[in-house]
C-alpha cells in the first residue's frame, strides 16, 4: 500500500483510512450500489452511472494511473470510500459514498478532509452531486465548498462545487 491513502484515526478506536485498488472492486461496487440507492430514490433516477457501473468497469477504472481511492473498513467490513482523480492542478473528487447504516457518523467528513491532503501540489478540488441531495450539499457547504455552477441531468440538475485548498507556501 502507497501512503498516499494511509492515514491515522482520529480516535483510539477509529478504524484507519487505507488505499483501496482493483483488487476491492467487488465490496466497492456493493457498496457503491448500497449508498447510491437514496440518491436514486431523491432524484427519481434508478439509471445513475454508480449504480449501472459494473464490476469490470470499476476494476478498469481503480486500475488506472490517475485514480487513487481510499477507503475506511470496520473490523474488515468496507464502510465508506472515495475515489480522486488528480488532473492538472486539481483533484477531481467522485463516489464519495458511506454504508447506509454508518451515515451521520463523520466517516465522510474524515474522507473527504482526507481526500484534501492526498495531492500536495493541487490548487483546488472538485467535486458535484445532484440538486437533492441535501446531505451532501450541507456537508460540502460546512467544510467549505462553494457552487461553482449547474448543469442539467435528464429532470435535475447537478450542483458543482469547489474549494481552493492552501497550502503552505504558495
Amino acid at each position: 500500500m502507497s501512503s498516499t491513502c494511509a492515514s491515522a484515526p482520529e480516535h483510539e478506536h477509529a478504524p484507519t483510512i487505507i488505499e483501496l485498488g482493483a483488487r476491492d472492486a467487488g465490496e466497492i461496487l456493493t457498496l457503491q450500489r448500497a449508498a447510491y440507492i437514496t440518491e436514486a430514490r431523491a432524484h427519481s433516477d434508478f439509471g445513475l452511472p454508480p449504480l449501472t457501473q459494473t464490476l469490470a468497469e470499476l476494476q478498469e477504472e481503480l486500475s488506472g494511473p490517475a485514480v487513487t481511492a481510499c477507503g475506511i473498513r470496520d473490523h474488515g467490513r468496507l464502510i465508506a470510500s472515495v475515489r480522486l482523480r488528480h488532473s492538472g492542478d486539481a483533484v477531481e473528487l467522485g463516489r464519495l459514498i458511506v454504508a447506509p447504516d454508518r451515515q451521520g457518523q463523520g466517516l465522510g467528513t474524515r474522507l473527504l478532509r482526507h481526500a484534501e491532503a492526498v495531492f500536495p501540489d493541487a490548487r483546488e478540488i472538485r467535486l458535484f452531486t445532484g440538486e437533492h441531495s441535501a446531505a451532501n450539499i450541507r456537508l460540502y457547504r460546512r467544510l467549505g465548498y462553494c457552487e461553482t455552477g449547474r448543469t442539467p441531468a435528464g429532470a435535475y440538475q447537478l450542483r458543482h462545487f469547489v474549494k481552493p485548498l492552501a497550502r503552505p507556501g504558495r
